[in-house]
């Protein structure tokens, strides 16, 4: 598959590296050239230095097809214009990042069918987190066999880096929360019991997820 990703953010470069591991073809955009070259001996894709909405940045992007957009900069109204852009060039497919609520009826107006909402989803998470035990199916996930869970972390994993985590096949962490910090994962934090994970997962997997966090 051939994405396309729009923005260096956090989440963006995670999501270009998982896309890359699953061996995808990447190409990243960013207005900031530098930032693209700190990243350039990290991230194994194209790299397009410039406006992601414009039609000629994402159509240099788009080349001869591209199968998605993935709009994931930190500005909801520069997600949401680059997909209606992007859609307009022939893009298969336009999944933008829309962090605040009140910005959702405006992309069902576009009629963006693919958005992802983070704050919303982990929202979610955390709440069947509380009530339930810890899954919770989302439509904010991209393929319908996914679903997003959260994990209370146990002794038995504490002081584990969340890269060193043995996670089923299929498994990704998505955020990771302390008390009222909350953050997307990086490799290199350390957990703490009590600490929250929020992970996206196949529905298969959930059983041992289940079972690795059964403590927590």
């Amino acid at each position: 598959m051939h994405v396309t990703v729009l923005g260096a953010s956090r989440f963006g470069v995670a999501t270009v590296k998982q896309l890359i591991e699953e061996g995808h073809e990447v190409v990243l955009i960013d207005e900031n050239r530098d930032v693209l070259d700190e990243l350039a001996d990290d991230l194994d894709c194209g790299m397009i230095a410039g406006d992601g909405t414009l039609p000629s940045t994402l159509q240099s992007a788009y080349g001869d097809g591209s199968d998605a957009l993935l709009a994931l900069t930190n500005e909801d109204n520069v997600n949401i214009l680059a997909a209606v852009v992007a859609r307009s060039i022939g893009y298969e497919r336009v999944v933008p990042q829309i962090v605040r609520p009140e910005l959702l009826s405006v992309v069902e107006q576009l009629e963006l069918d693919d958005r992802i909402a983070p704050h919303e989803s982990v929202a979610r998470a955390i709440v069947a987190g509380l009530t339930q035990h810890s899954e919770v199916e989302t439509d904010q996930t991209l393929h319908h066999a996914l679903r997003i869970v959260t994990h209370k972390v146990p002794d038995t994993l504490a002081d584990k880096r969340i890269g060193d985590l043995d996670l089923p096949e299929g498994t990704r962490p998505m955020a990771h929360i302390r008390g009222d910090d909350e953050q997307m994962t990086e490799d290199d934090i350390a957990l703490a019991e009590g600490d929250r994970l929020v992970l996206v997962t196949k529905a298969d997997a959930t059983k041992d997820l289940n079972s690795m966090f059964e403590d927590g």
